[in-house]
């Protein structure tokens, strides 16, 4: 299916140059690429030609040349050549989708000539594979040696491609990256990004494997639900899924996790975390992990009487309306309140006095969670709605400003996580951005599909402002939440974490209901073929058998103790 109603069309001139000679990338996951198609002939073009498949994202990526017949303002039929771009055209799986970024350019081979130059952008997907121009130059302008497009009969068109990994096909996360990612349930919303950010904080994932699960009940221990998602992202090759996980957490329907937000969420499961740690070698781990101390404060301004209050916090809410940056929303939490008239501070035997309400900043924790108060309630249409606002953060960060004393060690912050959202308060989608070993190398993991992203993709991308800008496949999407890792304690949190860490019986028990899982796949998958193939005694006896058989080798390898990893 052709169109053009969503390319962009403004023609952008530039001044014609030698051809550099593109270099071909063995590397076939590669985000972007640059590619050439001549055209032979080109006056006597009756059909539509494709150019020779170049791999972005490990989809072939073609360039679609054709005649078209347009008509003009004034009605007059007009001869035209069209140029599009093409993604997995011959693929007829249905599902499959992959977002890109297009310019095609028709190349002048004169020295003071220009190139013709178009950009696009689409969703590429089965019933949509290319996107372009209907009417990219008319025959003539083509045709006349002024422009210098045409040489001994033959044009020269030039693609380049920048695509996001695709969704439904072609796609080995664990190939391309070394991980995988978690499986959508539909209205799982947040959550799935979440967990992500907890398995890359290692030292807390090597702690939950430590909690003792021996004795829970799989279906509802969060604890040994939490272990059983850490340990399949650490060692499955294909996408990981959560139900278990979501049916242990006691919200029993997919509706619960609409009606409560990410805070809240992350709140609740650290706290399940932190109750289930006591008493064990890793108690304490998650206040270690991320708790931070402020203190708040009502000082009076005619007498000397001041009120105050240590308070520990796992997250700070940051206020993104009319803040610039981080820095600034950091300077309005700890900005003083002045109550005076009627709100006057009741101090005691002193009276209704003047006085100053704040807080200040005693200890930030090794891992800061910043949750941007991108949804609020808005008083007008009594509502909430959600503030897509321009809002900038940085790789690293500075906060010694914001304690009330100097630290011995600088409160300087690495950037770890950034989790997006896309779309309204009514809906969208959430992905998550990971600098999995704080080395300034990003993944974007967006559910099922991870792939390697640039720094600019995690950070410039998200700070919002912009409701439909061409490098965003969706509408207002920015960061409503950050991860940062305290400097000087990124080689702890981040320390590696490997087989050896996990208990021996954690892993046993994992391994023995991975083979049970099995087990029972292979008999629903016998017992449907024999009911829908075959119902002759003799062939119900032979599948009994190869169930029989099936279960009975299971269960001496489990005796065994050998491990399983379905790898």
């Amino acid at each position: 299916m052709i169109e053009t109603s969503s390319a962009d069309t403004a023609t952008v001139a530039t001044k014609a140059a030698a051809p550099d000679v593109t270099q071909e990338d063995d590397d076939i996951a590669r985000p972007e690429a640059t590619f050439r198609f001549t055209v032979q002939n080109i006056s006597q073009l009756k059909e539509q030609v494709l150019s020779p498949a170049c791999y972005v994202r490990c989809l072939p990526w073609k360039i679609l040349i054709l005649l078209r017949n347009t008509t003009t303002p004034d009605r007059q039929q007009q001869k035209a050549l069209g140029v599009f771009l093409q993604c997995n055209g011959e693929c007829d799986s249905p599902g499959w989708s992959c977002y890109g970024l297009g310019e095609l350019k028709l190349m002048s081979h004169k020295p003071d000539g220009s190139h013709l130059c178009r950009k696009l952008h689409h969703m590429y997907h089965c019933k949509e594979d290319d996107w372009g121009f209907a009417h990219f130059i008319s025959w003539d302008d083509l045709m006349d040696l002024e422009n210098g497009f045409v040489k001994d009969d033959a044009i020269t068109i030039e693609a380049h491609v920048i695509a996001e990994a695709p969704h439904g096909v072609s796609w080995d996360s664990k190939k391309h990256t070394g991980f995988v990612g978690l499986k959508n349930q539909g209205a799982t919303c947040y959550m799935n990004s979440l967990l992500q950010t907890l398995f890359f904080t290692n030292v807390l994932r090597k702690a939950v494997y430590k909690i003792p699960t021996v004795g829970d009940d799989s279906s509802r221990s969060v604890a040994f639900a939490l272990q059983r998602v850490f340990y399949d992202l650490q060692f499955a090759d294909k996408p990981v899924a959560t139900k278990k996980l979501t049916k242990s957490f006691g919200w029993e329907t997919l509706d619960s996790f609409m009606q409560h937000d990410v805070q809240e969420f992350l709140r609740v499961l650290l706290d399940k975390l932190e109750n289930k740690m006591k008493g064990t070698v890793v108690e304490g781990t998650v206040p270690k992990l991320f708790e931070g101390k402020m203190t708040s404060f009502i000082k009076c301004k005619n007498v000397n009487c001041t009120s105050t209050r240590v308070e520990t916090f796992y997250d700070i809410q940051l206020s993104v309306k009319g803040k610039n940056n981080i820095y600034e929303s950091f300077k309005d939490y700890i900005s003083t309140e002045l109550l005076e008239g009627e709100n006057k501070y009741d101090a005691g035997e002193h009276g209704l006095q003047e006085a100053e309400k704040g807080v200040r900043f005693d200890v930030f924790p090794p891992v800061l969670h910043l949750h941007l108060m991108r949804f609020q309630y808005d008083p007008q249409s009594d509502a909430s709605i959600k503030f897509n606002d321009k809002f900038e953060f940085y790789e690293e960060i500075n906060l010694d400003q914001y304690l009330q004393e100097i630290p011995s060690i600088p409160a300087h912050y690495t950037l770890h996580a950034v989790l997006v959202h896309s779309g309204d308060n009514h809906g969208g989608h959430y992905v998550v951005f990971i600098n999995p070993r704080g080395d300034g190398k990003w993944c974007k993991f967006d559910d099922d599909v991870v792939s390697r992203c640039s720094k600019q993709e995690a950070i410039e991308y998200n700070f919002g402002g912009k409701e439909d800008a061409p490098y965003l496949a969706r509408r207002a999407t920015s960061a409503y939440m950050l991860i940062y890792i305290q400097t000087s304690q990124l080689k702890y949190v981040l320390q590696e974490c490997t087989e050896a860490d996990i208990p021996t019986d954690l892993c046993e028990r994992i391994s023995e209901e991975m083979r049970y899982e099995m087990v029972r796949t292979c008999g629903r998958k016998i017992r449907c073929r024999k009911f829908k193939s075959d119902t002759s005694v003799t062939s119900a006896k032979y599948y009994a058998k190869i169930f029989s058989a099936l279960k009975q080798f299971f269960t001496l390898q489990a005796l065994a103790g050998s491990k399983y990893k379905g790898r």
